[in-house]
């Protein structure tokens, strides 16, 4: 069966924003307009899930199990790129079947015990990739956020400026593509964990951008007609 979605997640100098629209496609129907597509796992690390609902769900709770597993027998949390590797070699023993994950790890790192505090990005698909970077997205409209994102993130952004490429980005992707749409949740993750932005209808900004395009056209025609 066809399915799409956009997620997206990136670095800058204020944590990681993650960011995801919230239609789930099943062939040509629209299954659930208004599913969870970014997943809490632990206290400071989050996970956006592209692929079959169920798949991306299950591995996710799966991940979560373990994660609080380790820091009660370590006494500490596990790192993110520690996070991305047990996921990875979880889920590389199904490579070649039907299993579909594509799971962007956003997470920061720290501690009394860690050795390294900062932000973590990764990217881990079912066939047991992994990749760490600083800007990913995923989904079938990926190609059209990644023209937004790649012109506007960078490290200076403030968060209310990465929030703002976060949505036009996710905005861009379901205008374009058919199988993303509905609403966008947005995710930002920092020393003192992940906080979660209220769910935002895209609707909204459809209606006002055609609007603006009407009212540009009728002033353009206006001064076209009085020269």
């Amino acid at each position: 069966m066809s399915h799409g979605t956009t997620t997206l997640a990136f670095m800058f100098q204020g944590g990681v924003l993650a960011a995801a629209d919230t239609r789930s496609s099943c062939s040509g129907l629209v299954a659930c307009p208004a599913s969870q597509k970014i997943l809490p796992i632990h206290s400071h690390l989050v996970g956006t899930t592209s692929g079959t609902s169920a798949d991306c769900a299950l591995w996710k709770r799966i991940l979560a199990r373990e994660l609080r597993l380790y820091q009660l027998r370590n006494g500490r949390r596990l790192s993110t790129r520690g996070a991305a590797k047990l996921l990875s070699h979880m889920l590389h023993p199904f490579k070649g079947t039907e299993l579909c994950v594509a799971a962007t790890l956003c997470g920061w790192d720290g501690g009394e015990k860690a050795s390294f505090s900062g932000p973590g990005l990764f990217y881990v698909c079912s066939d047991g990739t992994r990749l760490q970077g600083t800007l990913f997205s995923v989904g079938s409209g990926s190609p059209y956020a990644y023209s937004i994102l790649d012109q506007g993130v960078r490290w200076g952004l403030t968060v209310d400026e990465a929030t703002s490429i976060a949505r036009e980005a996710v905005y861009r992707a379901t205008h374009r593509d058919a199988y993303s749409g509905n609403c966008v949740d947005i995710y930002h993750i920092t020393s003192n964990g992940w906080t979660r932005r209220s769910r935002e209808d895209l609707k909204e900004e459809y209606y006002r951008e055609k609007e603006r395009r009407r009212h540009e056209g009728r002033g353009r025609q206006d001064v076209t007609l009085s020269e």
